[in-house]
């Protein structure tokens, strides 16, 4: 089985196209094993990429953990740029076929892997959302970029216990699909520290999605300017939403390798 290796930000995913994608009968258990860090290729998610047609491709996003995710903001960046090293592109701007969607992309930067998406307008947005956890109130912003997030403000990201809390809020009751989590500080105007708990793979060094989420819940709750910068474990993503309707990421992709693999 061929693959290839990406990632967005440390955001790190398994490719699987052509012939090799379209075999695939369990991708949750093929993800499982994969993208096992101790006894596979080791990742944050598969990536099947199939015929589509309605765009230039069909991304199928696997969770580490078997779960189907409906977007992924970083993979979104990372299937343009194999689509256009590989061939099976010429033209710089690839639409993706999602379950939230069609996705437009634009590689600005071939060399750089530079790439900007258009993630589409945010929905289901509810600004305050309260839940109740661990004996606090928490007033946060719950939003749709395709897939489900909540986030909320703190006073330091490095001291919030990410890993404990995060867990907690994904499977709180209030979110019946679970949800990715953010935890974030906002730093001056123009710039944010995010860390995300992800929903079916737990802690990762970035979020494409979750910083465009991040963006909407500190634009609207006048903390920062319409264009900002979000900063994550991994790296920067530029998050742009000028009129409070379609929201654009921009940011770096990156191929690690490639190889073969026998089940």
């Amino acid at each position: 089985m061929h693959f290839t290796k990406y990632n967005g930000l440390g955001n790190d995913f398994i490719f699987l196209d052509g012939e090799t994608a379209l075999g695939v009968k369990d991708p949750a258990m093929l993800a499982r094993m994969l993208c096992n860090r101790y006894t596979g290729i080791g990742a944050d998610g598969l990536i099947l990429l199939l015929p589509s047609k309605v765009a230039d491709v069909r991304m199928r996003i696997i969770n580490s953990d078997g779960s189907e995710a409906e977007m992924c903001g970083n993979a979104s960046r990372c299937v343009p740029l194999h689509w256009l090293k590989n061939g099976f592109s010429s033209k710089k701007e690839i639409m993706l076929e999602t379950l939230a969607g069609l996705i437009q992309t634009e590689v600005l930067d071939e060399q750089k892997g530079l790439v900007r998406v258009n993630m589409g307008i945010p929905r289901d947005v509810v600004n305050p959302f309260a839940v109740e956890l661990a004996a606090q109130t928490w007033a946060g912003t719950k939003v749709s970029m395709g897939n489900p997030h909540f986030v909320v403000i703190v006073n330091s990201v490095e001291k919030f216990p990410v890993a404990h809390m995060g867990p907690l809020f994904e499977t709180h009751p209030l979110f019946p699909h679970k949800t990715n989590v953010e935890f974030v500080q906002v730093l001056d105007k123009a710039h944010v520290r995010m860390r995300v708990w992800e929903r079916g793979a737990g802690i990762t060094r970035a979020c494409g999605t979750g910083a465009c989420a991040s963006a909407v819940a500190c634009i609207l709750r006048g903390l920062t300017e319409k264009q900002l910068m979000v900063k994550l474990d991994g790296g920067e993503l530029q998050i742009s939403w000028p009129e409070q309707r379609d929201i654009f990421m921009t940011g770096p992709a990156q191929k690690v390798f490639e190889g073969d693999i026998t089940l």
